[in-house]
């Protein structure tokens, strides 16, 4: 079943646009500069105080990078696999409690889901590899992109990765404990004891999956469904992770982002998605009209921009500073190993600021011909002087763009 698109409105915006009032966008473009951090194929990043001083480290594949020199200390060993890193993002939480935070991350094509445990201390600071544990094994192995979100609204997350195949389920699983065989060394010797250790417990969603994944609330009805692309999932009144979704099969898009956003973009009290064809060109925004007669929900789709190809991952956040968020996003380098339309051209990167007056978004160069995205795109001050900065890792390299609005 596909989304009824009524119709597509108006293309690309420009500064010479109808109705373009350049008194809204005085500040932009907003500039960065661009920090360097490493050479390789690692597409994943998070941001967090790694070490308890009180500023905001990077994680990002096979290093953490300490803030403020970004000197990289190792974190683990990953095998490259055809262009491929093992690692289909990184995501930080603590998983043990004991206040440090850890690393969760999956592979690609493996359906065991492991965490890295932050030694702290002297052990952190001298780059020795933080323990590696198994959490579980989702049983699934076609991982496109890794999230932890809260669903059930307890304030811990769970973690969902999405899949590129559509007849794989959609599962959460939940963080837990349980106990299980493990060997503990003193001196020279080994031995094995029952211990509780951190865990993932599988709580089905649905039936279906694909390429593509956001959280939301795409309803209206205040609860945080989940959108992919071959439709949305309804998340229930009762406990969400008592038992499966609805789903509903209200669209049909190849190759959607990860993650589509999920939000009222033009203030009318309905809920609109953000999407991108990710292994193509197109970043479109769909303005949500409410149910048709069918009661599936419909949507009229507006193109944003389609002048680059693979903008695989969307991000939302602030960056002049005027308390509205701005969409980031820009081109993942050798997303398919250069077989993605497109794939040869130079990596870019964006940011599009929304106009309410036109109902429609400006389009502002963060970088160009230099940095490129790869599955996740972080946001935070991380030098402390009150603007938003980016982290990006991709087969390019790692990178922090520095705001130098102020």
């Amino acid at each position: 079943m596909k989304m009824i698109l009524l119709r597509c409105v108006f293309g690309m915006t420009f500064l010479a646009m109808a109705g373009w009032d350049p008194a809204l966008h005085a500040g932009h473009p907003v500039r960065f500069y661009v920090k360097v951090l490493a050479q390789d194929g690692n597409e994943g990043c998070d941001v967090s105080d790694l070490d308890g001083d009180g500023k905001l480290d990077i994680v990002a594949g096979r290093n953490w990078y300490h803030n403020p020199d970004w000197t990289p200390r190792a974190l683990r060993i990953i095998e490259d696999n055809n262009g491929y890193v093992r690692s289909n993002g990184d995501s930080i939480y603590d998983v043990n409690g004991d206040g440090r935070p850890d690393v969760v991350s999956i592979d690609f094509l493996g359906s065991e889901v492991f965490w890295f445990e932050n030694p702290g201390g002297e052990s952190l600071m001298q780059g020795y590899l933080w323990p590696k544990h198994l959490l579980g094994d989702t049983g699934l192995a076609n991982n496109e992109v890794s999230f932890l979100v809260d669903l059930n609204g307890d304030s811990t997350p769970e973690f969902v990765s999405n899949q590129w195949v559509k007849t794989n389920p959609m599962l959460a699983f939940r963080f837990t404990t349980e106990t299980r065989a493990v060997e503990v060394t003193q001196g020279r010797k080994t031995t094995t004891i029952e211990k509780q250790v951190p865990a993932i417990q599988k709580h089905p969603i649905g039936d279906f999956n694909g390429h593509g994944i956001g959280f939301g609330d795409i309803n209206n009805d205040g609860r945080d469904d989940i959108v992919f692309g071959n439709g949305w999932y309804e998340c229930p009144q009762s406990e969400p992770l008592g038992g499966p979704w609805k789903y509903h099969p209200d669209w049909e898009k190849k190759h959607a982002a990860c993650p589509m956003l999920v939000l009222d973009l033009d203030g009318d009290g309905t809920t609109d998605i953000i999407n991108s064809v990710a292994h193509g060109y197109g970043i479109h925004w769909w303005r949500g009209l409410g149910r048709g007669d069918d009661g599936k929900l419909l949507f009229e789709e507006h193109l944003i921009d389609d002048s680059f190809s693979q903008p695989h991952c969307l991000a939302l956040a602030d960056l002049d500073g005027d308390g509205t968020n701005e969409l980031i996003t820009g081109k993942r380098v050798r997303a398919h190993n250069g077989k993605d339309p497109g794939a040869l051209e130079p990596p870019v990167m964006f940011y599009f600021v929304w106009d309410q007056a036109t109902k429609s978004f400006e389009r502002f160069p963060i970088v160009e011909s230099q940095v490129g995205i790869g599955l996740q795109i972080r946001t935070a001050d991380l030098d402390d002087d009150g603007d938003t900065d980016i982290v990006v890792a991709g087969k390019e390299g790692t990178q922090i763009l520095f705001n130098a609005r102020k």
